[in-house]
């Protein structure tokens, strides 16, 4: 019997507890560079590695692939690009040194 009021106030306090959680709100993050002239034109998702290479030339320097599927970067002086396999799944431009 004692058992049984215990696990009613265990229930009642569970739901009586009221739930807090943390809020983290970001108006406008500054690291979002547009892919525009007006921002930094860089490969967009889908294109082959041959398409980057003709559209923004040689790469600068081009790491060799890794894990599987393999993922391949090359870096350009603004931007480096990300393949898996022979396709562009991402292009981070560099972050400038900020003053």
């Amino acid at each position: 019997m004692l058992k049984r009021y215990l696990i009613a106030a265990s229930i009642t306090l569970i739901v009586a507890t009221p739930l807090q959680a943390d809020v983290l709100s970001i108006s406008e993050p500054t690291y979002n560079t547009p892919n525009s002239a007006s921002g930094v034109l860089r490969p967009t998702r889908g294109m082959t590695m041959q398409q980057v290479e003709q559209k923004f030339g040689k790469a600068e320097q081009q790491y060799a692939p890794k894990g599987t599927p393999a993922i391949t970067r090359w870096q350009y002086s603004k931007f480096d690009v990300y393949f898996e396999n022979q396709l562009v799944i991402h292009s981070v431009v560099h972050r400038q040194a900020e003053k």
